[in-house]
């Protein structure tokens, strides 16, 4: 074999429009582009997002398919008693970009509110509450009437644009309520598969990927 003219010895490298030839027969390397992937899952409560747990507690990568080579990065998190959609990826830089502040990139939960939100806390919520690192405000808040209410506690779809630690939980408790239940359903234009079942992955399709990708703006 040779590569460039020279004859090829062990660990020598050829690249993609190197001269290259082998029993004296042209061979050709296409370079072929390396499209990050990107797996959505269906956190359930009680899974960590954390790769080990000293106590041994059950977290998100325990379910997540294996990698020929590196390994998949959480695209945000999400506490221990909140559900629903977590993306993962195995491009560091994609990961990085997406939980970027400055990105903005939409998070869409649904919430149950115990008690319910009244007409001042929703003002307050979407104008701006103070938190210990900051201002916060929901972009988007509504009610959902089609969810199944139960006593005194009231279903909510809100949209953030960062993904500050518990944010949701401690904006409804500046306001004087508290959450009880909280599933993230969408990250920027991904949304939860309806048929995914909690504790299962599905891998991201490629449009949707390059939609993603286009999003953080790679």
């Amino acid at each position: 074999m040779t590569v460039r003219g020279q004859i090829a010895k062990l660990g020598d490298r050829a690249s993609p429009g190197d001269l290259i030839f082998l029993d004296h027969k042209k061979i050709n390397i296409s370079a072929k582009p390396a499209h990050p992937r990107v797996i959505a899952y269906h956190k359930p409560i009680g899974e960590l997002v954390t790769r080990g747990d000293p106590e041994g507690r059950p977290t998100v990568f325990d379910h997540l398919p294996k990698l020929r080579s590196g390994r998949w990065v959480a695209v945000g998190r999400l506490d221990l008693n909140s559900s629903g959609l977590l993306l993962f990826t195995d491009s560091g830089e994609l990961a990085n970009r997406l939980m970027h502040p400055r990105q903005k990139i939409e998070r869409e939960y649904e919430v149950r509110v115990q008690g319910g939100l009244n007409a001042e806390a929703i003002r307050c919520l979407l104008s701006g509450v103070a938190l210990e690192d900051g201002q916060a405000r929901f972009k988007r808040l509504e009610a959902i009437p089609a969810k199944k209410n139960s006593g005194t506690n009231r279903w909510y779809r809100v949209v953030l644009v960062e993904g500050r630690n518990r944010e949701v939980r401690r904006m409804v408790e500046a306001v004087g309520s508290r959450v009880s239940r909280l599933m993230r359903v969408r990250f920027g234009p991904i949304s939860l598969p309806l048929d995914l079942p909690p504790g299962r992955c599905v891998e991201v399709d490629a449009d949707k990927t390059q939609n993603l990708i286009q999003t953080a703006r790679i």
